[in-house]
């Protein structure tokens, strides 16, 4: 039986949203199976812009920036301390043109894209339908939903002409079962879904596997800044009573990227702790 280390040696991985949490996470899992990483988000340390970018997307990016938590340029260092190449660099997924420059500039710089991995998301409006902010409702949509479309459709071409290409889209149980208050977030998150079984209907004839991870409660930096209250209330419904790590979502992100998975498309795996289950 074949090995797991470096099930990834040759491949070129995109992860956006990478400068903390299951990105950061994510970036390193790959790194250590072999990929080349690139690290993309909109707040980068290097970048005199990050207080304005905090600005425009809301409460986390917010208290991230102000509290320097993000590691984008760091976690780059770390991958090339393995031996492998990486860069990051800054990308609003939001932004279409820009979307298109960075994955051009990755394909020029190593010759060919292999992974995409669209973490990048917001999940800080959390209010009655009453309630829901209309600026966030569309924040989200641009973020969660249309940032997954514009990086999927960027990187496609260079998938395409290779003949080859894995492709993973960030959903969530609150786009599987609900959300209380999380209209937004759910709605965007079980949209991900949907886009995902397209994308590998549309991408099986060209080599192109298209996945879906659905975490459930992981303790990254955001969930720690929720109610502590309410926080304990969702770990309780888990199987396991505890929350993930980081280190789960990327172990499962490496296996379905890899040949391992290479009969696998069109799948939502649950990452969740057992969170959809009849728990009592």
């Amino acid at each position: 039986m074949s090995s797991w280390d470096n099930m990834l040696d040759g491949k070129v991985a995109v992860v956006t949203g990478a400068s903390r949490g299951l990105g950061l996470a994510d970036a390193l899992a790959l790194a250590e199976a072999g990929a080349d990483v690139v690290i993309t988000d909109i707040l980068i340390e290097s970048d005199e812009q990050n207080e304005q970018e905090a600005e425009r997307f809301g409460p986390i990016a917010q208290v991230m920036q102000s509290t320097n938590v993000m590691y984008a340029d760091q976690t780059a260092r770390e991958i090339q301390a393995m031996g492998r190449q990486s860069f990051a660099i800054k990308m609003d997924v939001t932004n279409r043109e820009q979307a298109k420059d960075v994955f051009a500039k990755v394909k020029e710089e190593f010759g060919r894209i292999d992974i995409l991995v669209n973490n990048a998301g917001t999940l800080d409006h959390v209010s009655q339908i009453e309630n829901q902010n209309d600026d966030f409702w569309e924040r989200d949509v641009n973020v969660n939903l249309t940032g997954a479309y514009n990086c999927t459709k960027a990187v496609w071409p260079y998938m395409k002409e290779q003949e080859y290409g894995r492709i993973i889209t960030m959903s969530s149980v609150a786009g599987t079962l609900g959300g209380f208050g999380q209209a937004s977030y759910s709605a965007t998150k079980g949209g991900l879904l949907s886009f995902t079984k397209s994308m590998a209907l549309e991408g099986a004839r060209h080599g192109i596997n298209v996945n879906a991870i659905v975490p459930g409660i992981v303790g990254t930096e955001a969930f720690n800044l929720g109610n502590a209250k309410m926080n304990e209330r969702m770990i309780n419904r888990t199987a396991f009573k505890k929350p993930g790590e980081p280190e789960d979502i990327a172990n499962a992100i490496t296996f379905l990227v890899s040949d391992k998975a290479k009969y696998i498309t069109g799948v939502g795996l649950n990452v969740s702790g057992g969170i959809e289950l009849f728990t009592f």
